[in-house]
């Protein structure tokens, strides 16, 4: 997927449109979209499907959770995301476990 950022992200948009899809799986909830998130989510559950997020380390304030994910777009920018298929993979995996 593309930065959480840009909202001309179609595979995102794919996903989310697909009824098929009952569960959307994240490693962390700012990959799925940087602000806004509980949009989101609450938009699947009324649509009787549900987001998982592999790694919730929330923060509650919000102020704090928005310059947190401000920071990480501008991080995720500089210094790259690594490899998406590798952790595709082990968020797959992880559902799988549990």
């Amino acid at each position: 997927m593309a930065s959480g950022m840009n909202g001309s992200r179609s595979k995102a948009r794919r996903l989310l449109a697909d009824p098929k899809v009952t569960t959307v799986v994240v490693e962390h909830r700012d990959r799925l979209g940087r602000m806004d998130t509980d949009l989101i989510e609450a938009a699947l559950e009324a649509s009787g499907r549900r987001l998982v997020v592999l790694d919730d380390g929330e923060v509650e304030d919000d102020l704090v959770r928005d310059m947190v994910e401000v920071l990480t777009s501008f991080c995720a920018r500089r210094y790259g995301r690594g490899s998406a298929k590798s952790r595709a993979r082990k968020a797959l995996e992880a559902a799988e476990r549990g």
